[in-house]
């Protein structure tokens, strides 16, 4: 088992896109699309498979300095990865 920290990033098969229509971030995929709410694209957005979970919460707490990051980013980002969404 590897000590490197987690540096998620979207399945090869997830594409995240903006629908202009819709006003949302979608993740597609074959035969699926989910809309995501609240932070979830701006969060999804940072899983480049070069940050680490710590470097995602960092770059958030900026924009969300009272927000409870270090609970709820690691959270919503394993929910992703049970899916199968997220590597």
């Amino acid at each position: 088992m590897s000590a490197e920290p987690w540096r998620p990033v979207l399945d090869r098969s997830v594409m995240l896109r903006y629908d202009r229509v819709r006003d949302a971030d979608l993740l597609l995929m074959p035969e699926r699309a989910v809309r995501l709410t609240g932070a979830g694209g701006r969060i999804l957005r940072l899983c480049d498979g070069r940050r680490t979970v710590a470097d995602v919460i960092a770059e958030l707490s900026a924009a969300f300095p009272d927000a409870p990051l270090d609970d709820e980013v690691p959270a919503f980002l394993e929910r992703v990865r049970e899916e199968g969404w997220l590597r």
